[in-house]
């Protein structure tokens, strides 16, 4: 049982680890496909600037989307709320 509990909070705590590392694999592959079209200087920065926040925000939408069927809204008020939840987040 004791190592039930211990196998269980080391997932807990490694669950974060690896979540954080989710970010740093997206921008590493935006990286990798500027690199395939061999872009550099400030076309490579804005490559890799919409790259990543197109990856972001499609993560960002399903968390909204999630929020705004916790909250039951449906309609124009769910909309609205996904299009300023979407847009707070890539404000962050």
């Amino acid at each position: 049982m004791k190592k039930l509990i211990l196998a269980l909070a080391l997932a807990a705590l490694a669950g974060p680890i690896f979540a954080a590392d989710a970010p740093a694999a997206k921008a590493s592959a935006c990286e990798t496909q500027a690199a395939e079209k061999k872009l550099a200087g400030a076309a490579k920065t804005s490559f890799v600037k919409k790259c990543e926040k197109d990856a972001m925000g499609g993560s960002a939408a399903a968390a909204c989307d999630a929020q705004a069927a916790d909250k039951k809204l449906a309609g124009a008020a769910k909309n609205s709320f996904v299009k300023k939840c979407v847009a707070d987040a890539g404000a962050k």
